[in-house]
C-alpha cells in the first residue's frame, strides 16, 4: 500500500480531468510493469493505492508514476517545481490477514475527509467497481470478492455492508499513517520478509522494569534492595543506570517509565545513563557483563517489531 501527499499539502487534482489522467497513467504503468491494483481513492491533495507488485520493485513503479503525472500537471497549469512531497509512504503489509480491512480503509477516505457520506457517493474511488462485481482495466476485485462468497451477487452484498458496517470507525493509524515502519503483518510475517532482505528491523521485547531489574541484579552482584534503595548508594545507582540503558535500549523504555519504577528523579535517572555510556567505552569487563545480561534478558524470547504512527 502507498501513500502520495501533494507537496505542502496542496491540490494535485484541480478539475475531473486530472483525476482521469492520473487513472490512465496508472492503467498504462499497471500493463507496462505488470501489478494488480486492489483499492485506490483519489483525494483532492493526496493519493491512496492498494497494489501487489510484481518483480518490479513498487520504487520504480511510483517514481515512474509520480513523474509523468508531475510533468503533465506542470505543463497543463504553467507550474514549475515538486507537485508530491519528497517521499511517498509505502507499506508492505501482509497480504491475506489485512487486504480486506485495507481497501475499505481506502474506500472510506473520501467519507473520513467529510467529501461524502457514503462512500458510493465519491466517484474517485474503486468502490464503485467493486459493487459491479467486475474487475475492469485497471481494479482487480476477484480477489477480495471471493473471500465474502463464490457467488457474486452474494459477494458485492457482503463487501458492501463489510465496508459501511466501518463507516463510524473513524481514522485507523495502525493500518496507514507510519512514518519509518514499511511492514503491517504479524511477527512471523515481519521476521520472513526481514530475512529475505537481509536486514535488521527496529524490534523491541516485552520486558518489563523489574524483570530487567532482577536480572542486573543476578550479574552485576548488586543486591536488589539497593537498586530499589531511595538512599545514595553507588552500587545502587549504577544499577538503576544499566536497568535504564538496558529497558530503553532491549525493550523500549523511556526514561520517565524507569524513573517512575524506581521512584526516582528522571533527570538522575538521565544522568546515571549518560555516565554509564562513558564507562561502558573505555570498560571491557562493565560492556561483557552488559552484553550477558542482554543475552540472558532476550534468550527464548520473540522480538516484536516497531510500528511507528504519525
Amino acid at each position: 500500500m502507498s501513500f502520495h501527499a501533494g507537496n505542502r499539502r496542496q491540490n494535485i487534482f484541480r478539475e475531473h480531468r486530472d483525476y482521469q489522467r492520473y487513472l490512465e497513467f496508472l492503467k498504462e504503468y499497471k500493463v507496462r510493469y505488470r501489478f494488480s491494483v486492489y483499492a485506490y481513492a483519489l483525494m483532492p491533495n493526496h493519493i491512496h493505492l492498494l497494489v501487489e507488485v510484481g518483480e518490479t520493485p513498487v520504487s520504480r513503479v511510483m517514481q515512474a508514476l509520480l513523474f509523468r503525472y508531475t510533468r503533465n500537471f506542470n505543463i497543463k497549469y504553467r507550474k514549475t517545481g515538486h507537485l508530491f512531497e519528497g517521499r511517498y509512504k509505502a507499506i508492505l503489509c501482509e497480504k491475506d490477514s489485512y487486504l480486506l480491512e485495507l481497501s475499505a480503509y481506502v474506500h472510506l477516505n473520501p467519507v473520513r475527509a467529510g467529501l461524502a457520506e457514503n462512500p458510493t457517493d465519491y466517484r474517485w474511488t474503486s468502490y464503485r467497481t467493486y459493487l459491479t462485481g467486475e474487475s475492469d482495466d485497471l481494479v482487480d476485485t476477484q480477489h477480495v470478492l471471493i473471500q465474502f462468497s463464490r457467488k457474486t451477487r452474494d459477494a458485492i452484498r457482503e463487501y458492501d455492508r463489510f465496508v459501511k458496517d466501518r463507516i463510524d470507525q473513524g481514522h485507523v493509524g495502525e493500518f496507514y499513517e507510519l512514518k519509518d515502519q514499511r511492514f503491517l503483518g504479524e511477527d512471523e510475517f515481519v521476521e520472513e520478509v526481514r530475512r529475505g532482505l537481509n536486514e535488521k528491523l527496529p524490534s523491541v521485547y516485552d520486558i518489563t522494569v523489574a524483570e530487567i531489574a532482577s536480572k542486573v541484579s543476578s550479574v552485576l552482584g548488586i543486591p536488589l534492595d539497593s537498586i530499589y534503595s531511595t538512599n545514595r548508594n553507588r552500587n545502587g545507582a549504577l544499577g538503576r543506570a544499566v536497568v535504564g540503558y538496558l529497558g530503553r535500549r532491549v525493550c523500549g523504555h523511556q526514561v520517565n517509565a524507569v524513573a517512575g519504577h524506581f521512584r526516582r528523579d528522571p533527570v538522575a535517572i538521565s544522568l546515571g545513563m549518560k555516565k554509564l555510556e562513558g564507562r561502558l567505552r573505555g570498560e571491557r569487563t562493565l560492556r561483557e557483563a552488559m552484553e550477558k545480561i542482554e543475552k540472558a534478558l532476550t534468550r527464548d524470547r520473540r522480538p516484536k517489531y516497531l510500528f511507528t504512527y504519525a
